[in-house]
């Protein structure tokens, strides 16, 4: 059966929600900066989940730049992924743009940077950390902290800024590396793919639990992600009711 080809364009719509994702980032991180903190006040733990998955939507947006699926126009998609990558915890774009590149050129080997030869938690997460954190990113966010914390409530910035920060780096490990590349996968891009669900594939990573269909089609913006599981799944199920002999 002839497969059918999934082809991806760069979107208008891919400025729009990168900047929504900037400003939403913003305007929720002012607000809870200056939020009166009472453990008590479930807007408190909503809010450090909220800035976790809008720190996650940053990076996500910084990935679709490196892919060149924000903008049409080069300079403004660099300059998207630029401010995205700097407002996670002082990112930079240049030093992730080679790196995930390379993840995608050699999956799953020992040149992947997102890699590691084992499928242990705790070590891999260590492994992933030390390519992408910096020297220079603990200064940038000691120096930011410490002048930040001249204007704003020292325990904000630490449950606000800087715990949701961390919380996304899980985040994104484990459902962008982890579950997608641990054990053995025998397929041409050496990923797995979550069971579709499209709420739970945004809520857990922007879509990116449909890693496979990431990496088959690195063309599509992370918004349109499920359209590709969508296709995907209708390619497998017509595939599986073929009688045996025209397989």
């Amino acid at each position: 059966m002839k497969r059918e080809i999934i082809h991806s364009t760069i979107d208008p719509k891919g400025i729009l929600i990168a900047s929504g994702i900037i400003s939403l980032w913003l305007v929720s991180l002012i607000f809870l900066l200056n939020y009166p903190i009472s453990w008590t006040d479930p807007v408190v733990y909503l809010g450090i989940l909220i800035q976790m998955h809008l720190y996650t939507g940053l990076f996500i947006t910084a990935h679709d730049a490196m892919h060149g699926l924000v903008s049409s126009h080069k300079q403004l998609n660099k300059s998207i992924g630029w401010i995205s990558a700097l407002l996670f915890s002082f990112n930079f774009y240049a030093r992730l743009f080679p790196k995930h590149h390379e993840h995608h050129r050699f999956v799953a080997t020992a040149q992947d940077p997102d890699y590691h030869n084992s499928d242990n938690f705790f070590a891999w997460y260590i492994s992933f950390i030390r390519q992408y954190v910096t020297v220079w990113q603990i200064l940038l966010m000691a120096i930011t902290f410490n002048v930040l914390k001249l204007f704003l409530p020292t325990e904000n910035l630490i449950i606000f800024w800087m715990l949701p920060a961390i919380l996304s780096t899980f985040q994104l490990f484990y459902f962008g590396t982890y579950l997608p590349h641990k054990g053995e996968i025998d397929n041409q891009h050496h990923s797995t793919t979550q069971t579709k669900n499209h709420l739970w594939a945004f809520l857990s990573c922007y879509f990116f639990g449909y890693h496979y269909e990431h990496h088959d089609s690195p063309g599509t913006p992370w918004w349109r992600l499920w359209r590709v599981k969508e296709t995907q799944d209708r390619v497998k199920s017509s595939i599986n009711y073929l009688p045996n002999k025209l397989k």
